[in-house]
């Protein structure tokens, strides 16, 4: 297939978030011709919004998400995710991201916290709805399914979506989705209308943490052209965002060559 187009190309600053704080990692997305941000909420109140809201529009760059609402299993769930759809209006996040928490706290009811998910995405979209940002559910991989999110497949994340109706769609992380062996399909049921990002990394063999050891594109096994084919097959046309939880290689690199890498391994290996 065709090379990637190097203008859809976006930063989740978890990737630089070691050594650079949010302005840094503005400054150098617009250095190195990166046109998309995706920041994390925790930056963006060290920042503070309207500086970080100037300063995103100062340098041109389009953010591509905001990181992140959800963990509706958790006791104040609520107030938390309304300021974040607050933050994400001000910023003009294309979406949401919505990490949507494990079990419900001394609970092994899988099916059960999985329905307080639902319950919990609906009582806040309304006002999401209302604000204009579109709500973005990221299926994580089945190992997090306890303590970070207990929707897993693109599946069980596109029914809560029939269910609730407009406003809300779907992250699709290579990195969480590529095992899903109704990848392909659920993908094309997603289609244009729900996929709201989709976020780039690789698996790593082995995986020596089961957090922050993903890999740079291409040093892993994910099929990463296959995947971008299905998703823009689907009819996904935004941005390409590299998000890359690093603790024991990229985190300790220099920024700047990690945004250089990030770019070559986009251009080569996606």
């Amino acid at each position: 297939m065709s090379a990637p187009d190097s203008s859809k190309l976006s930063l989740n600053t978890a990737t630089v978030r070691e050594k650079w704080n949010l302005a840094q990692a503005i400054e150098g997305c617009a250095r190195h011709g990166i046109r998309g941000i995706s920041p994390w909420r925790d930056q963006v109140a060290e920042l503070g919004l309207n500086k970080a809201v100037s300063l995103v529009k100062s340098h041109g760059l389009a953010v591509t998400g905001l990181c992140r609402g959800g963990f509706f299993t958790a006791r104040d769930w609520r107030d938390d995710n309304r300021r974040a759809i607050e933050e994400a209006h001000a910023l003009g996040a294309q979406c949401l991201v919505l990490v949507v928490g494990g079990l419900i706290p001394g609970s092994k009811d899988l099916p059960g916290s999985r329905e307080k998910v639902k319950e919990g995405i609906a009582a806040i979209l309304p006002e999401a709805r209302k604000a204009g940002v579109p709500l973005a559910i990221e299926p994580l991989h089945p190992m997090q399914a306890a303590d970070r999110a207990c929707v897993n497949t693109l599946k069980q994340a596109l029914d809560i979506c029939d269910a609730l109706g407009d406003g809300i769609g779907v992250a699709v992380d290579a990195y969480h989705v590529w095992w899903d062996p109704e990848l392909e399909a659920q993908v094309a049921r997603a289609g244009k209308k729900r996929i709201l990002a989709y976020h780039i990394c690789d698996w790593l063999v082995p995986t020596r943490d089961l957090l922050n050891d993903r890999g740079m594109m291409g040093d892993g096994v994910i099929d990463l052209p296959r995947i971008r084919g299905m998703v823009e097959g689907a009819g996904y046309a935004g941005f390409h965002e590299v998000e890359i939880f690093s603790k024991l290689d990229w985190w300790q690199r220099d920024p700047d060559t990690v945004l250089s890498t990030c770019k070559d391994r986009h251009a080569r290996m996606t």
